[in-house]
């Protein structure tokens, strides 16, 4: 394997690439010739006994149901003699198509005289009901039929067509034997071919990914390096510097993600607008710096209440807070909500210049609905800032949920 240390790293990449190509093509081709033969095999076992078997069946289920129960109610004089005639000669018409497609496939030749003699108790008990057609039609009265001779003729036919079914079930699980034999010993050939041209591969590509090693470790760390930076650069686009939450540009990617999720599995879909109360009045008692720590605490109150993976938090901008959360129902959703509502207001950081309580709030707007394909991602946004405001006209300090999304959906 000496030649193969000589190889550079594009060379020795290749050779690997042609190498397992070739063993590829060997197993495609080997697998192609096998899986043609159990092809026929699965042809000739559904399609050669179990297709026929539900022809059968149909057929039975048309002598057993629907031909008696026309001529129990052509008995009692429940159907008209047109009605009569309509039904038998439909019923009889597609006995006489399931029976013509079940003759069309493949017969034994034990199986063809019985196969004739069926289809002459086909042919007479179809001429029975035929004749009763034919009295109808003439206006003779129907009640008279009797129930005996037609039970027995039933009770006939089912009988044949009912070994018959048994035959063909029979022979779709010898069938099926024969298949599975079959079977068993392609999969022992191609398990061992498989066997051989791996262990081969892996023999070759031990000197190969030996001789790379130190190339590829290399290049592995840088590539770590390049992640990691990429990592942190990607988190830093995406975080709020002052409180660490998700900024509105990661809100407008996962929002969208996360909706089209709600929808294709049609779940509940949460979307929260919080916004601090009377925050202006705050940065112009204390000033901007006890603000940004009231913007923090409000921060931290969402981390700690909201820690599920499909909980999103984000800060949207000023004293603007959103949050998105996937399959929570109405109830579990009020509830969230009034917990972050008096979570904030029992950190008790003191605003003098509050209308509402002498702690510092929050008013949420929440929308809460089971996502479908009618729902705009707009309209849920502006749901939730209708919540928020109604939440402030009347009181703040609060939260108001809605589940109506119906507006949209009469408009669409």
């Amino acid at each position: 394997m000496r030649f193969i240390e000589a190889l550079k790293l594009r060379s020795k990449l290749l050779f690997l690439f042609i190498l397992v190509t070739l063993g590829l093509i060997l197993v495609s081709i080997m697998g192609a010739i096998n899986m043609n033969a159990m092809k026929k095999n699965i042809d000739s076992l559904y399609f050669g006994s179990l297709v026929p078997v539900t022809e059968l069946n149909d057929i039975l289920q048309i002598y057993n149901g629907e031909l008696p129960s026309i001529i129990y109610k052509a008995k009692s004089d429940d159907i008209s003699s047109s009605q009569i005639s309509s039904q038998i000669n439909n019923s009889i018409e597609i006995i006489e198509k399931k029976w013509k497609s079940y003759q069309g496939h493949f017969k034994r030749d034990e199986e063809l005289q019985y196969v004739e003699y069926v289809f002459l108790e086909i042919t007479s008990i179809n001429e029975y009901f035929s004749k009763i057609v034919k009295l109808s039609e003439k206006g003779t009265v129907l009640k008279n039929i009797s129930s005996d001779i037609l039970e027995k003729k039933i009770l006939h036919i089912h009988t044949i067509i009912k070994k018959l079914i048994k035959y063909e079930v029979d022979i779709a699980k010898y069938e099926r034997k024969k298949f599975l034999y079959s079977y068993n010993a392609i999969i022992k050939e191609v398990a061992f071919i498989l066997f051989v041209v791996i262990f081969g591969i892996l023999v070759i590509s031990f000197y190969v990914f030996k001789s790379i090693q130190s190339d590829q470790t290399k290049l592995e760390i840088s590539t770590k390096k390049l992640k990691l930076a990429n990592k942190k650069l990607e988190n830093a686009s995406y975080t709020d510097s002052l409180t660490s939450l998700h900024n509105r540009r990661y809100f407008n990617f996962i929002y969208d993600k996360e909706l089209k999720r709600a929808k294709r599995e049609n779940k509940f879909i949460t979307y929260m607008m919080l916004d601090i109360d009377f925050f202006k009045q705050y940065n112009d008692t204390y000033g901007h710096i006890e603000g940004d720590y009231a913007l923090k605490s409000v921060a931290k109150v969402l981390q700690d209440l909201l820690k599920r993976p499909s909980d999103y938090v984000f800060r949207l901008g000023g004293e603007e807070f959103g949050v998105l959360l996937s399959d929570t129902d109405e109830k579990n959703s009020s509830l969230i909500a009034q917990n972050i509502c008096d979570s904030v207001r029992a950190r008790e950081i003191k605003h003098e210049g509050s209308k509402v309580n002498e702690f510092l709030t929050i008013s949420v707007g929440v929308v809460c609905c089971i996502a479908d394909q009618s729902l705009n991602e707009e309209y849920l946004i502006t749901r939730a800032d209708e919540m928020l405001y109604e939440a402030k006209n009347s009181g703040r300090d609060k939260y108001l949920l809605t589940t109506d999304v119906s507006k949209f959906k009469e408009v669409a």
